[in-house]
């Protein structure tokens, strides 16, 4: 990627990345994720796939989304330090992530550059999202 085709960050870290639907969309923002974090990306896209390969993908608000047919289950964000990833039924889920929010129900887990990715527990919480009622948003 050129530095012309590089998309802005924004202050938080994050890539903007214009709003689309399907996985392209999606790819596009994975690509554009900074450094240590596409890796990330990358392998939190590939767990969706594996757990639940027909989920919806797109870009809203330069963030990538998962979804089902009644709505959203899962979400990815940069910030400068670390990922972030959303449950949107976060509360529901067990153990449930350690992040707290200010949108009912919601969970964040946060990833940092040193940690050690557990992929079986956010397989584990993605299972067990996408079973539940997604949300609108």
């Amino acid at each position: 990627m050129t530095d012309a085709a590089k998309p802005k960050l924004l202050s938080s870290g994050n890539p903007q990345i214009p709003k689309g639907d399907g996985d392209e969309a999606v790819q596009a923002y994975i690509a554009a994720m900074p450094g240590w974090k596409r890796d990330i990306g990358r392998r939190l896209n590939k767990i969706v796939e594996r757990v639940y390969p027909e989920a919806s993908k797109a870009v809203r608000w330069n963030t990538p989304l998962y979804g089902k047919d009644d709505g959203w289950f899962f979400s990815m964000y940069c910030y400068k330090r670390y990922v972030q990833l959303t449950f949107m039924r976060g509360t529901s889920l067990s153990p449930v992530p350690p992040e707290s929010s200010k949108t009912e129900g919601t969970r964040y887990f946060n990833i940092h550059e040193t940690d050690k990715l557990n992929e079986a527990l956010i397989e584990s919480w993605v299972e067990q999202a996408c079973r539940l009622p997604g949300v609108k948003l």
